[in-house]
């Protein structure tokens, strides 16, 4: 019964994240790409990530490496997540940092989403799916090196 605040806390994690997400997707316009990220995360308070990420844009594949961090975060969790991008022009305008003000919730395996955006303009809807125990909220930050 240890895990039952953080469960209760999680649960109110994805409730009041989720709703940003679902009414900012409906205002992103066309879609002109797609993404697939694989990344850990690594929290005790201040937040780590890194991974990969693909993103399929005019019929071309780029890869990135992905590294960033993340505000009021615990935790421990391996998230594969798959994104539309939006307002994608010229593929020199995807690589950067994503900013994102989202949360995530996890406890065995959870879901979670977000929308980021970098200083060109371009967008990235995520859905995820997440294995471990992590519960995070607060600004994110995720940087595309080309590899």
């Amino acid at each position: 019964m240890r895990f039952v605040p953080f469960a209760a806390a999680a649960a109110f994690s994805m409730a009041a994240f989720a709703a940003p997400v679902m009414a900012a997707e409906a205002t992103m316009g066309t879609p002109s790409g797609t993404l697939v990220m694989t990344a850990k995360s690594a929290d005790l308070g201040v937040g780590y990530t890194w991974g990969d990420a693909s993103l399929v844009f005019n019929h071309k594949t780029y890869h990135f490496s992905v590294s960033g961090a993340q505000i009021a975060a615990v935790g421990f969790s391996e998230v594969t997540s798959k994104g539309t991008v939006y307002n994608l022009h010229r593929a020199s305008d995807f690589a950067g940092t994503f900013a994102a003000a989202n949360g995530e919730a996890t406890l065995g395996n959870g879901l979670g989403g977000a929308v980021l955006e970098n200083k060109n303009g371009v967008r990235i809807k995520i859905e995820s799916t997440a294995k471990g125990a992590r519960l995070s909220a607060g600004g994110q930050g995720l940087t595309f090196t080309p590899k």
